[in-house]
């Protein structure tokens, strides 16, 4: 995402935005006919992965699901082997992964579209259909205060990436040992300077906030430090005493799956302010997006 102008955010929501209207008008797009995109996954996924089938199915198009560890390089066949060899069968490669290093050697070898759909750095097609839902609820992404709440994790990178590019505040509240990617952060302050914050206090990030985000306290590979997190992170719960502190009208976010009882209050998850269940959808729609304009079939 840090290579992205705005006008290429704009692209992907009016575009995505578009097709989320001829959907709902019934209307059947066909611009990845005769094209297949396939999906390799490390990681477990229900909603990245689905949306990201059903968005080549709607588009005509055909998905490919192929485990990770189903594919020779769970035997040690080197990334440049594999790409070389996808590339010759797929239009576009989906992949969620641990490591970015494996994503970024992936998409410099192969000569296909190469679509982050997850790594343990970053979440870029998340952020896209978050901002899309923002500016279903707010009309805009560049005027509001978005606020991050608990680990700095890939997602909290890829908001400051998309808040550098596009401008809007940005206020991560994460305790000490949990911070966003130093790199990332320094990187994005450059470009936005002021914009920009990370603090410790749940609190500061959420007053005045348009937008209140959160996520699970331990993400995959993770698991092992559930137990330490969770009493690391019990301060940064997003409960109803926090979100008394956010802008009237405020919504609130959280990309899926939920613990509820820990990173976020059951009331506040299920409460007229949660906008999860339109988050979750527009998955498929910015999906949709995405892949008509990497493939070509749009724009």
């Amino acid at each position: 995402m840090a290579d992205l102008e705005a006008a290429d955010f704009d692209l992907f929501f009016s575009r995505a935005i578009d097709l989320k209207k001829r959907r709902g008008q019934g209307i059947s797009d066909r611009s990845l006919t005769g094209r297949t995109v396939g999906l390799i996954f490390e990681k477990a996924s229900t909603r990245t992965r689905i949306s990201f089938q059903a968005a080549a199915a709607q588009l005509g198009g055909t998905s490919l699901f192929i485990s990770a560890a189903d594919t020779q390089l769970a035997r040690d066949e080197p990334i440049a082997d594999t790409a070389r060899v996808l590339e010759r069968y797929l239009d576009a490669l989906v992949l969620r992964t641990f490591s970015q290093q494996m994503q970024e050697e992936f998409a410099r070898i192969a000569s296909i579209p190469v679509i982050n759909a997850l790594t343990d750095m970053y979440h870029p097609c998340q952020v896209l259909s978050d901002l899309m839902t923002v500016i279903e609820y707010k009309g805009n992404c560049r005027s509001v205060k978005v606020a991050w709440v608990g680990d700095g994790n890939n997602m909290a990178n890829s908001w400051i990436n998309a808040a550098a590019s596009l401008g809007f505040e940005l206020v991560l509240a994460c305790p000490e040992g949990y911070m966003p990617d130093k790199a990332v952060l320094d990187a994005a302050l450059g470009r936005a300077a002021g914009r920009i914050r990370v603090v410790s206090d749940p609190a500061e990030a959420v007053a005045g906030a348009d937008v209140v985000n959160t996520d699970v306290w331990a993400s995959m590979g993770q698991e092992q430090e559930a137990d330490k997190r969770r009493k690391v992170f019990a301060p940064y719960q997003v409960n109803r005493a926090l979100m008394a502190s956010a802008r009237k009208g405020a919504i609130v976010m959280h990309c899926l799956p939920a613990h509820k009882g820990e990173e976020i209050t059951e009331d506040v998850f299920e409460s007229e302010q949660s906008v999860v269940w339109d988050q979750a959808e527009n998955k498929l729609h910015m999906h949709k997006a995405i892949l008509e304009i990497l493939i070509g079939g749009n724009g």
